[in-house]
């Protein structure tokens, strides 16, 4: 049964493989089975937030998950000829959410992860802190959240968070919803400077759509080699790749380009992203990575080209926007573009 005839029945499955040994050789046979997990409903208005514990399914990318903070940000789209100021740009909701993980196994989103860097006693950070990764959470469009309710005997998303953030209340329609508990909302707080997402950055060149999400890590006071003391600032940026077009392109080579606000400029060039030459086509559109960045001041921005090659050889370039890279004052209690579920 294709996805397009489920959607149409508002019904949402998932594929869940069986397997059991033969008994004369260590061969494992596997079956497809659809399992019914819950019904869609009709996705919220551009203006209308989904609150914490809502379930959905990724538009673009085949993974379940459960919204767990809702952010205003500022849309920075590089192919737009009215571009207008930073504080003129316009909004639109993204969200914070925690992804099935036998499902992110199966995605095309590499590092699948959010990292920051805490503070250990106040605003400050010690010399020898470390980075904090948690995994199976992503950050996702208004547009691309496809609402759906859990049936009575279905099971929620599998993620070790999920029952730690989230507690079940019953409908009277034999489904199931969500909502945050305490420790949703106080880890949202303790960790909100390097959560937020307040700027994304776009750009199309030749049907392939750039998107860029930075977020700033922190920064750690470091020793040079004449035993001074300096600061150095860390950003994780997540680049989302996706195709619009009907071709399919393949990604050969990158170069990015740094320039720090003490005037250094750095140029990385290598082979496609994360390792991989990623195709992009009809039927799987889009790659999505993050990585990491470190300045020895606290501003800058990064931009820079991918290669793309064509079915027929040729070759062409896509832009990756111009973005950004800059220190976020700890104030816990900033919420300009932070959204109380």
């Amino acid at each position: 049964m294709s996805l397009r005839k489920l959607l149409s029945q508002r019904l949402l499955t998932t594929r869940l493989f069986l397997h059991a040994e033969t008994q004369c050789c260590c061969r494992r046979k596997y079956s497809l089975q659809l399992i019914p997990m819950g019904k869609f409903h009709e996705p919220n208005t551009e203006t209308e937030a989904y609150q914490p514990g809502q379930m959905f399914f990724h538009k673009v990318f085949p993974y379940r998950g459960v919204v767990l903070h809702p952010w205003l940000a500022r849309v920075d789209d590089r192919s737009q000829k009215d571009r207008t100021s930073r504080s003129e740009r316009k909004t639109q909701l993204y969200y914070q959410v925690l992804v099935d993980e036998t499902d992110s196994q199966h995605v095309r989103v590499e590092n699948l992860s959010v990292t920051f860097r805490p503070p250990e006693n106040g605003n400050r950070y010690s010399l020898f802190s470390q980075i904090y990764s948690i995994r199976g959470i992503d950050y996702v469009a208004h547009q691309d959240i496809m609402p759906y309710t859990v049936t009575e005997d279905a099971k929620p998303i599998q993620h070790e968070l999920f029952d730690k953030f989230l507690t079940p209340v019953p409908d009277s329609d034999k489904s199931t919803r969500y909502v945050a508990k305490d420790i949703l909302r106080s880890f949202q707080e303790a960790n909100h400077p390097w959560l937020r997402l307040s700027d994304v950055y776009k750009q199309t060149t030749e049907n392939i759509r750039v998107t860029v999400i930075p977020f700033y890590m922190g920064n750690q006071e470091v020793y040079n080699k004449d035993l001074e003391v300096y600061n150095k600032y860390w950003w994780r940026y997540c680049i989302r790749i996706e195709n619009l077009g009907e071709d399919t392109v393949q990604l050969r080579d990158r170069e990015l380009k740094t320039f720090s606000n003490n005037n250094s400029m750095e140029t990385l060039h290598g082979r496609g992203v994360t390792g991989l030459e990623p195709k992009l086509s009809k039927d799987s559109p889009a790659f999505q990575y993050s990585s990491h960045i470190t300045l020895e001041c606290p501003a800058g921005y990064m931009w820079g080209v991918y290669t793309f090659e064509r079915e027929d050889g040729s070759k062409f370039k896509c832009n990756i926007p111009a973005f950004n890279l800059q220190k976020v004052e700890v104030n816990l209690h900033d919420s300009n573009n932070d959204l109380k579920g």
